[in-house]
């Protein structure tokens, strides 16, 4: 099973921001802390500390769902680009994304370019997250094989 890096988590608290009083995102969704949204209401306030325990969590199953979705081998970049698009976007997204889709077919090239579609809340688009999609890309790019050769499962963790 695969972890998230430490510069994966950079990039997702880079783009999510601490915020200490929960607010309305721009597709109208309910936020606070470090892009958490569960149970999050108006007036809702937290410290630091409790946003990086939501985010953690919150990390944890997007680590979760990548490692169980995803079929073939990924890099450390490949997996923190899609742990942090899967953050964003929510699991069930992932799960049934092209980007998902055309990775598990070993078209790392095919997956490469669905990264950008996802730039819309809300049907309209969000510069915001066009710039966090250009970013998850470009990690994801740095560690992509695009020989079409599948990359071994790297060994759990002991």
């Amino acid at each position: 099973m695969m972890r998230y890096s430490k510069d994966g988590l950079a990039l997702t608290e880079q783009f999510e921001g601490f915020r200490d009083a929960s607010y309305q995102d721009v597709a109208g969704i309910w936020t606070i802390g470090y892009g958490h949204t569960l149970a999050v209401h108006p007036g809702m306030v937290c410290t630091q500390e409790q946003a990086v325990d939501w985010l953690m969590d919150d990390v944890s199953d997007a680590e979760n769902a990548v490692n169980l979705f995803v079929k073939i081998g990924m890099t450390q970049e490949e997996f923190d680009a899609l742990v942090d698009f899967t953050f964003n976007l929510g699991i069930t997204a992932f799960q049934h994304s092209t980007l998902l889709s055309k990775l598990n077919s070993n078209d790392i090239e095919g997956a490469t370019d669905e990264f950008e579609k996802w730039d819309k809340a809300g049907g309209v688009e969000v510069a915001g997250l066009l710039r966090r999609r250009d970013a998850e890309k470009a990690l994801f790019t740095l560690g992509a094989d695009f020989s079409g050769e599948a990359q071994p499962q790297p060994e759990a963790a002991q």
